[in-house]
């Protein structure tokens, strides 16, 4: 059975949670993105009440809105907003009063327990969001190492076991492929290239479980046709699993119809282009942030985000693939991303089409 037949379905078992270790909260401090928050993870779980959170044609989100008695909302929401303005802009209240926090939303499912926060303005009703998270390890990697060495900036803040993001716009994959990918050759072609270059940003950093719902598409007109991005909105598989192909997003089901535009419109020398362009774009990336990036592998290679058994996998798994044995050597996911890198930025990656 060729790799492309052999598809993956889900993670081997619910990932483990890994907090926030000295090591790691060293890093986010020197960069700034450990700071003081006046609202912590465990001060929204205060709510009273909860209803379950409705689309627009009635289907359930698997988001409950909450509520909260008087009290916490007149201590909550002002924090809220100023944690708002604090990712916003560098906690400026003056320009960020006429906001204010207009809903809550709860989900249970997924491994952070998220909760959303929709901020308004007042005078145009125009709206963003930020979602309050346990802070966990491997999440904060896969944000950093996102935000380091792919074409997107994040912004997120951490304070002991609270982690803050910003919200990530676009068009959910899943509802991408299923309205938008019946397009004009041409719109196609460029989402096949796109689609190679996104499974190249996440194997080269090893950031894993990229099915069809955990990323979302830019849409951007272009004078001919329309430019695509793909982008990761969720990192809690950075580095977990023990298999090659959990980094590889066209191995998963959901991505089969990318998966057979690509065969549709590109051939083998096109895919390796589209890869080649991506790897250097990557390593001009590596280059530009030499020190911060070699700062966050150090921390990651000394922490443990991974069950033992799972990085010896991936590690044999590798070194079968690269036919390098220093995989098999590795004792961290943190070693195994290193390797990776040095081994796609110095020119001798291997095709995985």
């Amino acid at each position: 059975m060729s790799d492309y037949e052999s598809r993956l379905d889900i993670p081997s078992k619910k990932k483990f949670f890994y907090a926030v270790r000295d090591i790691l909260r060293e890093y986010l401090l020197k960069y700034n993105r450990e700071v003081k928050l006046p609202v912590q993870y465990s001060d929204l779980l205060r709510f009273q009440m909860s209803v379950p959170l409705l689309d627009k044609n009635g289907n359930d989100t698997l988001w409950q809105t909450v509520y909260y008695d008087q009290s916490e909302m007149n201590e909550l929401f002002p924090n809220l907003t100023y944690i708002y303005a604090l990712m916003n802009a560098a906690g400026d209240m003056e320009v960020m009063d006429h906001l204010q926090i207009a809903q809550i939303d709860y989900c249970t499912f997924g491994n952070s327990k998220p909760f959303r926060i929709r901020v308004i303005n007042k005078f145009n009703d125009n709206y963003d969001y930020f979602y309050v998270k346990v802070a966990d390890a491997s999440r904060v990697y896969g944000l950093e190492l996102e935000h380091i060495l792919s074409p997107n900036r994040l912004t997120y803040l951490t304070d002991n076991h609270t982690l803050i993001e910003e919200h990530i716009s676009g068009l959910p994959g899943d509802l991408f492929i299923r309205q938008r990918i019946n397009t004009s050759k041409f719109n196609q072609i460029r989402i096949c290239k796109e689609f190679v270059k996104f499974n190249e940003r996440c194997f080269i950093r090893l950031l894993g479980d990229m099915r069809s719902y955990n990323y979302v598409v830019h849409i951007t007109p272009d004078i001919e046709g329309n430019q695509y991005r793909i982008r990761a909105i969720d990192f809690d598989q950075q580095s977990y699993e023990g298999r090659r192909q959990f980094y590889l997003p066209h191995f998963f089901k959901e991505n089969n119809p990318l998966v057979s535009l690509g065969i549709e419109h590109m051939d083998k020398k096109t895919m390796r282009q589209y890869q080649e362009e991506e790897r250097s774009l990557i390593k001009n990336r590596a280059k530009l942030v030499h020190y911060r990036l070699a700062d966050i592998l150090k921390a990651m290679k000394q922490d443990e985000i991974s069950p033992v058994g799972k990085v010896k996998q991936l590690g044999s798994d590798l070194a079968d693939f690269h036919k390098q044995d220093i995989f098999r050597r590795c004792n961290s996911m943190g070693e195994l991303v290193e390797e990776q890198l040095n081994i796609y930025l110095s020119g001798k990656f291997t095709l995985y089409f």
